[in-house]
């Protein structure tokens, strides 16, 4: 396999474990932070879009990376930090969102405001 496919290899591993750590830590980190994530709600909206099977490849990767990176711990401002500590996850994921713009559905959106509001009821 020459350099090229042997870097597409990679990267689709690199994606596959991303997928995975989302799928597995997301709900957990949301709902530890949810009450100090004023991006809550186009987080959400980033995972519907992220995991719609109707979603094109390449958003797919793009919104998968951007939540991954608000699940690392090892981020530029660790999100401990008071005020400022979840300032480059929102700037993360607000930027891929606004890449992926045109894919993201109303339905993704209403995914999105129904699951905060059953975060917020819950006690």
């Amino acid at each position: 396999m020459g350099s090229a496919g042997a870097a597409a290899s990679d990267g689709n591993g690199r994606f596959k474990r991303d997928e995975a750590t989302v799928r597995r830590n997301f709900w957990t980190k949301l709902r530890r932070f949810a009450a100090r994530i004023p991006f809550a709600e186009e987080l959400l909206t980033a995972y519907y879009c992220a995991f719609d099977r109707d979603t094109p490849a390449h958003v797919r990767v793009a919104l998968i990376g951007a939540l991954a990176y608000f699940i690392s711990p090892l981020d530029v401002l660790p999100d401990v930090l008071p005020l400022v500590g979840m300032t480059d996850d929102a700037a993360v994921v607000a930027g891929a969102i606004k890449l992926v713009w045109d894919n993201i559905k109303p339905s993704h959106r209403a995914a999105a405001r129904g699951a905060l509001s059953r975060l917020n009821e819950a006690p």
